[in-house]
């Protein structure tokens, strides 16, 4: 086979295999689902993701806490999922409506009980913990546990991005919320008025932080989603901003 040839049939490979992958981001795949219950039938607490009360983060009700399988290692935060309840003519409504969810908390591992009985987050399951109220619009309260179709979508926000400020002066970390497009960021650098661009490290969820002094500068955010798109928000927070205020930049489309 020649150089020509060889290159031909590996650029053809290449097409097939971006392709394979391209299809399968769409395909709904199987996992299970249980819901926790709250005050006001939605999740508000924290969780693992750092987002605070999650009704102003716009996340409250369509909210959900995922099993180890599926959070990675906080990865996934911020990443929206739809999800219908399948093959159980009791507990799933009918015609198997679907809600949209967003990655929230971490659902923890469970080994003294077994992955078919009170372990659903147990490695390597696939589990979706839910909002009572998002439970309900897919299946019936009473059921402990329903079986489920799961697909990544697109994450549909208002506004821009938002960018919170917590830390000191030597430890300065953000939070980043209410992400559109797949809702997961991968990668944020941050810039002041007396610094070039440089890449913050995941604290845990969707908190960055720099270990760079950054107070009295105005700050420019760079942010990376998991489909390698990237936008920055120029200048989204001025120089006399202060920790504890959060600012809207651009958002991801």
């Amino acid at each position: 086979m020649g150089a020509l040839q060889l290159h031909v049939f590996y650029l053809i490979l290449l097409l097939t295999i971006t392709s394979q992958v391209i299809s399968k981001q769409g395909e709904w795949k199987s996992a299970t689902a249980t819901y926790t219950k709250q005050a006001d039938a939605s999740i508000i607490t924290e969780g693992a993701c750092g987002y605070g009360d999650l009704h102003k983060a716009s996340y409250g009700k369509y909210s959900a806490g995922l099993s180890t399988m599926l959070f990675n290692k906080g990865s996934t935060c911020g990443a929206c999922f739809e999800v219908r309840c399948v093959d159980h003519i009791l507990w799933c409504l009918q015609g198997s409506p679907s809600v949209i969810l967003t990655a929230t908390d971490f659902c923890p591992p469970n080994y003294g009980l077994s992955s078919d009985y009170g372990g659903w987050c147990n490695f390597p399951k696939e589990h979706f913990e839910m909002s009572e109220a998002a439970f309900v619009e897919i299946a019936e309260k009473k059921a402990e546990i329903v079986p489920v179709q799961y697909k990544r979508v697109k994450c549909e926000r208002r506004g821009g991005m938002r960018f919170s400020m917590s830390g000191s002066a030597h430890f300065f970390q953000v939070l980043i919320t209410n992400v559109g497009l797949d809702g997961e960021v991968v990668g944020v650098k941050v810039k002041g008025s007396k610094t070039g661009w440089m890449p913050m490290a995941r604290n845990w969820g969707q908190n960055w932080h720099s270990n760079i002094n950054l107070v009295g500068q105005p700050l420019s955010f760079e942010v990376t989603a998991s489909t390698g798109r990237t936008v920055a928000s120029y200048s989204v927070a001025p120089a006399n901003w202060q920790f504890g205020q959060t600012f809207e930049g651009k958002q991801l489309k």
